[in-house]
């Protein structure tokens, strides 16, 4: 695996792990946390989304699923 997937799977973890521990949140607020522009943090957010992680209940909030996780 390359580094820069590496990387970016490392910080998708870390915003599941953000979103769990305070709730729903917005992609700016993700964004200022992680130090990563918006569109970065979309990125990460469409990911997570894709694979049934988050949703976005109302448009730009984010919120954790309730799929059974296992966090390595």
């Amino acid at each position: 695996m390359s580094q820069s997937t590496t990387r970016m799977l490392s910080r998708a973890k870390a915003v599941y792990l953000f979103i769990k521990e305070n709730g729903a949140v917005t992609t700016s607020e993700i964004a200022e946390e992680f130090g990563i522009t918006d569109r970065t943090a979309q990125r990460d957010l469409h990911l997570l989304a894709y694979n049934g992680l988050v949703n976005s209940p109302n448009r730009g909030s984010w919120e954790i699923t309730k799929k059974k996780v296992k966090i390595s």
